[in-house]
C-alpha cells in the first residue's frame, strides 16, 4: 500500500468506523450512515465531497471482511489509452513552466492539438512524475462561498501586481461580476492610480452596463475622492472591504489566482515588447478561454451566465464623460479668479469668497467649468495657464517606434567609398613595376635619385 491508497483508507474509516461496530443495530447503524450520506466531508487532499450512502455501505461490508487493508483503493491495472505523444508534451509544459496546472497543461494542447487528455488524467500523470506539487509548497487559500443573486448586483474590484514589461513594472485593474465570475471590465498600466482605475472602470460600464454596487479595498486609487464622485454620479453604491478583514473578496482573488497559473505563466515564458501587446494578449485569453470555459463553481461559463437575463441597460456617452470628470473645490479671490494646480481662471464677479467647483478633464487643466451649489456658472477663462495636465493623469509612456532599417551613417560612408574610388584612376595602378629603376640597382644616383657630378 502507497502513501495515496493509505490517505483514502484512513479517510474510509474514519467516516465508517463507528458505523462498522458490531454492537450497533441495523436502525442505529442505518442513522448514523443517513447522517454520513448527507455531510459534506473533507476528503483525501483537503477537497470537500458527499459520499452515498450505498458507498458507504460497501466500505463497511469490506472493513468487516478485510479489515483496514480491505479499505485501500486498487491500483488502476487499464491500459492508458492517452497517446505517449501527448503525455510527452503535457510534461514538457509542465517542466517548461512548473507553475502550470494540470488544467492550464489541458487546455494549452487542446488550442495546440484540436484534442488532448483531460486536466485529470494530466493530475494524475504528473503524480506519477512527482510534478503535481506547488513550487512554493503553501496549501491553496480558501475562498468565500457568497453570491450575488444576479448579473450586476455586485461589482468587485482590485488590483494584481504583474511583470515587468519594457524595464517598468505593470499593475492589472480588474472589475469581476460576482454572479456570473465574469471580468467586466480590465487594463494593464504602468502605474496603480486613479487614472488606470478610471480606465478599466469606464470600458466596464460602457460594456456592461451599471451595477448596483461596487466591492473595493482600500488601497489609495479605491479610495480616490474622484473614485466616488464618479460612482455617485451614475447612481452606483461604493462598499470598501474593512481594513485587515477583507471577507467577500474571495471571487477576485481566486481569479487573480487563474491569472497567475494560466496567463502570467505563459507571459514570462515570452515576454511582449511593450503594454499594449500586453493588453492585447491579456484581452484574447479573457475572451476566448476564461470567459467561455465552464466555472467550477456556477458550472456555466462566465459569459453565459452574465448575459443570461439579457444584454444590460448601457449609459449614454454623455452620462459616462460627466462621471469621470474630476472636480476640485476652490475659494474665488477678491479679482474673481481661482487657481487649480499653477493655472489661473477667471469666474464670475458675483461670486467673489464664494467656495466654487472646478469641473474638469484630467488630461486638459486649459479648460474647467465652474459650478456653485450643484448649478454651472459657465466655463473659467484662463488668465495664466502653466500645466496642461492634472499632476496624477500621467500617460503611459509611448511605445518605442518601430525601427526603419535605414543606417543614416552607413550610407554616408558608402557614399564617400563611392567618391573615393571615382576620383582614383586605377589604370595607373596596373604598369609594370619592373619599368622602374630601384635606387640600389645604380651606382650614377644619389639617394634623391639625382645624377652624380
Amino acid at each position: 500500500m502507497n502513501e495515496a491508497q493509505r490517505d483514502v483508507a484512513l479517510f474510509r474509516y474514519s467516516l465508517i468506523r463507528e458505523a462498522a461496530d458490531p454492537a450497533l443495530s441495523t436502525r442505529q447503524r442505518g442513522v448514523l450512515v443517513r447522517a454520513l450520506a448527507a455531510t459534506d466531508h473533507a476528503g483525501p487532499g483537503g477537497r470537500r465531497m458527499k459520499v452515498a450512502r450505498g458507498t458507504l455501505d460497501r466500505w463497511i461490508r469490506a472493513y468487516r471482511g478485510g479489515g483496514f487493508e480491505a479499505l485501500a483503493p486498487l491500483p488502476r491495472t487499464g491500459v492508458p489509452v492517452t497517446e505517449a505523444r501527448l503525455l510527452e508534451l503535457a510534461e514538457a509544459l509542465k517542466r517548461e513552466v512548473p507553475r502550470r496546472t494540470a488544467a492550464q497543461v489541458a487546455e494549452i494542447i487542446r488550442t495546440a492539438e484540436g484534442n488532448g487528455p483531460s486536466a485529470r488524467t494530466l493530475q494524475r500523470h504528473f503524480a506519477r512524475l512527482g510534478l503535481n506539487t506547488r513550487p512554493d509548497g503553501s496549501p491553496p487559500t480558501a475562498f468565500s462561498r457568497f453570491e450575488a443573486e444576479k448579473p450586476g448586483d455586485l461589482w468587485t474590484g482590485d488590483a494584481l501586481h504583474g511583470p515587468v514589461i519594457g524595464g517598468r513594472k505593470t499593475y492589472l485593474f480588474a472589475f469581476i461580476d460576482d454572479h456570473s465570475r465574469a471580468l467586466v471590465g480590465y487594463r494593464w498600466g504602468h502605474s496603480e492610480d486613479t487614472v488606470r482605475l478610471e480606465a478599466a472602470l469606464r470600458s466596464a460600464l460602457a460594456a456592461r452596463g451599471l451595477p448596483r454596487r461596487c466591492y473595493v479595498d482600500n488601497g489609495s486609487a479605491f479610495c480616490s475622492k474622484q473614485l466616488l464622485r464618479a460612482l455617485a454620479s451614475l447612481g452606483i453604491a461604493l462598499v470598501h472591504s474593512r481594513p485587515g478583514k477583507p471577507e467577500g473578496r474571495g471571487k477576485i482573488e481566486r481569479f487573480f489566482e487563474t491569472v497567475r497559473l494560466q496567463f502570467l505563466v505563459e507571459i514570462e515564458a515570452n515576454l511582449p515588447a511593450d503594454l499594449i501587446e500586453l493588453n492585447r494578449r491579456f484581452g484574447a485569453w479573457v475572451e476566448t478561454a476564461y470567459h467561455r470555459r465552464v466555472h467550477s463553481e456556477t458550472n456555466e461559463a462566465p459569459i453565459k451566465r452574465l448575459l443570461a437575463p439579457g444584454a444590460p441597460a448601457l449609459p449614454t456617452p454623455e452620462q459616462l464623460h460627466e462621471a469621470f470628470l474630476w472636480s476640485e473645490t476652490r475659494q474665488v479671490t477678491k479679482t474673481a479668479t481661482i487657481s487649480l494646480h499653477s493655472n489661473t481662471f477667471e469666474v464670475d464677479a458675483a461670486l467673489v469668497g464664494a467656495r466654487v467647483e472646478a469641473v474638469f478633464d484630467p488630461f486638459d487643466l486649459t479648460r474647467v467649468e465652474i459650478r456653485f451649489q450643484g448649478r454651472s456658472m459657465g466655463p473659467g477663462i484662463p488668465v495664466v495657464t502653466r500645466r496642461h495636465a492634472h499632476p496624477m493623469a500621467r500617460p503611459e509612456a509611448a511605445p518605442a517606434p518601430a525601427p526603419t532599417g535605414i543606417d543614416y551613417l552607413g550610407l554616408l560612408a558608402a557614399r564617400r567609398d563611392a567618391e573615393l574610388a571615382s576620383s582614383i584612376n586605377y589604370a595607373q595602378l596596373t604598369f609594370d613595376c619592373s619599368e622602374l629603376s630601384h635606387p640600389h640597382d645604380s651606382a650614377d644616383t644619389d639617394h634623391d635619385n639625382k645624377e652624380i657630378s
